[in-house]
């Protein structure tokens, strides 16, 4: 598919716009996380758990190419599958906060634990629809992915470990 024709100027506003737009879900999240160093400090966690100083710039990277992904995506203006991904692209933004809510907020280690199932089956979904609209989207994806199945691996060994906290 052709690019859409716009000017320098539009298309970085553009992805200013997707990533004011992703990183919003990311403060979403984060709320849900206020109390995420204490609570995660309290856990029974594995050995290979990261300390809870790496999420915030692992995510921060995550968040940074998926803003770009999606705003490779938007720039394929006439292609039929666009809409369809993109709102793929926007539901698993919307599970990937609520997470946040489920394991730090509500402390329900079964719902944090389905849903990051299902962030991972959005992901791949995801994933093909940007594969078939710009390969370059969908690549840019496969560091979010690969993070999202180890953080399904951590939240069931950390549910399972903490079951009167979670």
């Amino acid at each position: 598919m052709q690019l859409t024709q716009r000017s320098t100027p539009f298309q970085a506003a553009a992805l200013l716009g997707w990533l004011v737009f992703v990183f919003v879900f990311a403060g979403l999240g984060a709320v849900g996380s206020s109390n995420a160093p204490g609570f995660y400090a309290e856990l029974a966690k594995p050995g290979w758990a990261p300390p809870a100083s790496v999420f915030g710039p692992v995510w921060s990277v995550l968040y940074l190419l998926m803003a770009v992904s999606a705003w490779l995506v938007w720039r394929e203006a006439a292609h039929p599958g666009r809409r369809a991904a993109l709102t793929l692209f926007v539901v698993q933004l919307v599970a990937n906060a609520l997470w946040s809510w489920l394991f730090f907020a509500w402390r329900t280690g079964a719902g944090a634990f389905a849903d990051v199932l299902l962030m991972l089956v959005l992901i791949v979904a995801t994933m093909v629809a940007f594969w078939r609209i710009r390969r370059p989207a969908a690549l840019l994806m496969l560091p979010y992915l690969a993070w999202v199945s180890f953080a399904s691996v951590l939240t069931w060994t950390v549910w399972q470990a903490n079951p009167q906290l979670l």
